[in-house]
């Protein structure tokens, strides 16, 4: 049987091609009829040519569909349940899946790489289903739902390692800066607010994107309207941040991230870095700086990031800007990639 599929063809290049419809491999697979798939802006690192990579591999890690056929060790989930999906397979058996640090899964590769293909397609192959899928819960919209693959998990995980000094005072009191108000610092931004932090402040140069984080009750900064580090001091006493939340992913918003801070505060960063750090371990030392990278768990932290989507989602009903068929996949990377597009979403197949 054949099936559509959005296929990386090279940089600024993708498209709808016919591949055959996966099959299970092992026993702990499920197979998923796609029903939303997600354009995530990590796929604009590869979609851009700055993430090198081979070619022909369908593309997508998020994704949310209805099970089509498991492998006889799947004990969780059964064919016709409704799922979405984390962003790389959980295998629950390694080391460090029992310690929570499902992140760290030394089976998990990302959906939609040359690897393990991608959730952009009429069907996909999830292995380790068990670990990997969450039935879709009946008190949220889907087009929100798909931001529970990666991005709000993403953002609630940068957001929470940048609260990680409450002992030096309250929440209510603390000043943080989010660098990118894109789909992960629009997540992340929710989540301190949620929280309880009064004093948000949003850094970006895309008005729009600053317009959805004031909605959100952040203090937009355009970066190119403001002087962002005289911004801060003025709102600290000249101190600096207590947390900087950098989403970004280069060299610059690292270095801004760095200037920002007070000393001994906070770096939590969730971009998606390829250099090496604009700073040195002895800057570091010497402003006592506490820093946090990588990765989301997202399996641990899918119920709580999840509550707290749901807490929220009156404010970002309007978050998904575009949605487009799976025929338009090559417009939708086009408009994300040119900043025109808050959230892009494929409809693969006509919801319930």
């Amino acid at each position: 049987m054949a099936m559509k599929a959005v296929v990386f063809r090279g940089a600024f290049d993708v498209g709808v091609e016919t591949r055959p419809k996966p099959i299970i491999r092992d026993q702990t697979d499920a197979i998923i009829r796609v029903k939303l798939a997600g354009i995530c802006g990590s796929e604009l690192h590869m979609y851009r040519g700055h993430q090198k990579t081979a070619t022909g591999h369908i593309m997508g890690h998020e994704f949310i569909g209805i099970i089509d056929q498991i492998g006889s060790d799947v004990s969780k989930f059964a064919v016709g349940d409704e799922v979405v999906s984390i962003f790389s397979p959980v295998c629950l058996r390694c080391w460090y899946c029992k310690q929570g640090l499902t992140n760290r899964c030394i089976e998990g590769v990302a959906f939609g790489t040359q690897k393990l293909d991608g959730g952009q397609a009429e069907f996909v192959r999830v292995p380790f289903a068990d670990g990997t899928l969450q039935l879709v819960p009946a008190d949220l919209d889907k087009s929100l739902l798909i931001m529970m693959c990666d991005i709000f998990p993403t953002g609630y995980y940068g957001a929470c390692h940048a609260n990680c000094d409450q002992s030096l005072d309250s929440l209510e009191s603390s000043v943080v800066v989010c660098l990118g108000c894109g789909p992960v610092g629009i997540c992340a931004i929710a989540t301190a607010r949620s929280k309880g932090i009064k004093t948000v402040l949003a850094v970006d140069s895309v008005q729009d994107r600053l317009d959805e984080a004031a909605h959100l009750g952040a203090i937009p900064l355009n970066l190119s309207k403001h002087n962002i580090l005289e911004e801060v001091k003025s709102r600290t006493y000249g101190r600096g941040a207590d947390a900087v939340i950098e989403v970004v992913g280069n060299p610059a918003a690292l270095q801004s991230a760095f200037e920002l801070l007070r000393p001994c505060g906070i770096l939590s960063s969730v971009g998606f870095h390829q250099d090496n750090l604009p700073f040195t371990g002895l800057d570091c030392y010497l402003k006592n700086i506490t820093m946090n990278f990588g990765r989301v768990p997202v399996r641990t932290v899918f119920n709580d990031a999840l509550q707290c989507l749901i807490e929220n989602q009156k404010a970002l009903r309007n978050y998904v800007t575009h949605e487009l068929s799976l025929d338009e996949a090559a417009s939708g990377y086009d408009l994300f990639e040119k900043r025109v597009a808050r959230k892009v979403i494929l409809r693969v197949q006509a919801l319930d």
